[in-house]
C-alpha cells in the first residue's frame, strides 16, 4: 500500500470503475474550509455534475469583523455554481431544496456541521464523506492533529458512507500517506487534501461504474479525535520531549501552541529535540549559542520562533534578547 494509491476494499468482482459505460453523477458538495477546496476543484474537473454547493453561512472574521464567505463558497461562486447556506440541515427550506434537486450523491469534505438522519437517503448513492484518517482510526473533528500528536508514522484518508454513528458508515477507499518526523499538522492535511480530492473522485467514478461497494469498518483499532480546544494547545513541559515536540506540530498551525512568561501568553511555533542539550527543570530556558533551550521532563528542545501577547512571531533569539531571562527562570508558570 504505497504512498498516494488508492486502495478501494469493496470492488466487485469483475467490474471496473472508469471512463467507460459509466454516468456522470449530479452532485450537491458540502465542504466549508481550505482543506475542501483541492475536492471540489477535482470534482468541477471531473465528468460529474456539481449542481450545487452546501457550506456553513457567512460568518465574521478579521479585526473588522466583516462578514466573510467560507472558502469553498468562495470558489462556488467563482464557478458559478448555487450555494446553499442553511443555519442547520435540519431546516425543512434546506431539505426542500435537497429533494429538488434531485442529486445522485453528496459528497462531503470538512462541511461542519452533523448531516441529520431525515436527509442521509434522500440522495441516489447517500451521502459520501472523505476524512483525513485511516478508519477506523481517528473518528471524528481533528483526525490529523491527534495523528501528529500520537507520533503516529502512517496516516491517510478514506471515503465512506455517512451514517448515524461518529465516522463509523462502511468503506469505500483509502489513500495513505507517511508523517514526517518535521510535519505539522498544517503540512500533513495540505498533503491529504490533494490526495484525498483524488481518492474522492476515484470513489465516485466507481460508484457511478457500479463498481463499489462499502465495507463495514473493522471492529478493532477505534480511536477518537475530539476537536483540539486552544486550552489543549497549552504546553506542559513536564512531559518528555519529543512528546512536547510532536504535540506541539499537532497544533500548528491552529489552534496554536502557548505558554506562558512573566503572566503573558507566549505563542510557540514548532520546537526541535535537542538531545545533547543542557539539562534544565522543566519550562527552564537557557540562552546561549544563538540557541534557547527550554527544559522538559525528560531532555531539553531547542525553541524555534515565538510570538509575544500582542506582536508578531519572531526567532526565538530576537524575542530572548529583549526578554533577557534570567538564570532559571521558567515559561509555563
Amino acid at each position: 500500500m504505497g504512498r498516494g494509491a488508492v486502495v478501494p476494499p469493496g470492488r466487485r468482482a469483475g467490474a471496473h470503475a472508469g471512463r467507460e459505460g459509466e454516468s456522470p453523477l449530479r452532485l450537491l458538495f458540502a465542504g466549508t474550509p481550505e482543506p475542501a477546496v483541492p475536492s471540489l476543484e477535482a470534482l468541477l474537473a471531473s465528468d460529474h455534475d456539481v449542481v450545487a454547493v452546501l457550506t456553513r453561512p457567512d460568518a465574521r472574521a478579521g479585526r473588522g469583523r466583516g462578514l466573510s464567505r467560507s472558502p469553498v463558497a468562495e470558489r462556488a461562486d467563482a464557478a458559478g455554481i448555487p450555494v446553499l447556506q442553511p443555519r442547520s440541515p435540519r431546516e425543512p427550506e434546506f431539505q426542500e431544496q435537497l429533494a429538488a434537486l434531485a442529486v445522485d450523491c453528496a459528497p462531503v469534505v470538512a462541511y461542519g456541521a452533523l448531516i441529520p438522519q431525515a436527509v442521509l437517503g434522500v440522495p441516489t448513492h447517500g451521502w459520501v464523506n472523505l476524512h483525513f484518517s485511516l478508519l477506523p482510526a481517528w473518528r471524528g473533528a481533528a483526525p490529523v492533529q491527534h495523528a501528529v500528536m500520537a507520533g503516529d508514522e502512517i496516516t491517510g484518508a478514506a471515503t465512506f458512507r455517512l451514517e448515524a454513528g461518529l465516522d463509523t458508515g462502511p468503506v469505500f477507499g483509502t489513500v495513505t500517506e507517511p508523517i514526517g518526523p518535521r510535519d505539522t499538522a498544517g503540512d500533513l492535511l495540505e498533503r491529504l487534501s490533494v490526495s484525498g480530492a483524488q481518492l474522492l473522485v476515484a470513489t465516485l467514478d466507481g460508484i457511478a461504474a457500479g463498481a463499489l461497494e462499502p465495507q463495514p469498518q473493522p471492529a478493532e483499532g477505534i480511536s477518537l479525535a475530539p476537536k483540539v480546544e486552544p486550552a489543549d494547545a497549552r504546553v506542559d513541559w513536564a512531559l518528555p520531549a519529543h512528546v512536547v515536540d510532536r504535540r506541539i506540530r499537532g497544533v500548528t498551525p491552529a489552534p496554536g501552541a502557548w505558554t506562558t512568561w512573566r503572566g503573558d501568553r507566549l505563542r510557540l511555533g514548532p520546537v526541535i529535540p535537542a538531545p545533547d542539550g543542557p539539562a534544565l527543570e522543566p519550562g527552564e530556558l537557557l540562552v546561549g549559542s544563538g540557541e534557547v533551550h527550554a527544559g522538559t521532563g525528560k531532555g531539553t528542545v531547542r525553541l524555534g520562533e515565538v510570538q509575544p501577547a500582542g506582536k508578531r512571531m519572531i526567532p526565538a533569539t530576537d524575542w530572548a534578547r529583549g526578554a533577557r531571562p534570567a538564570p532559571g527562570e521558567k515559561v509555563g508558570e
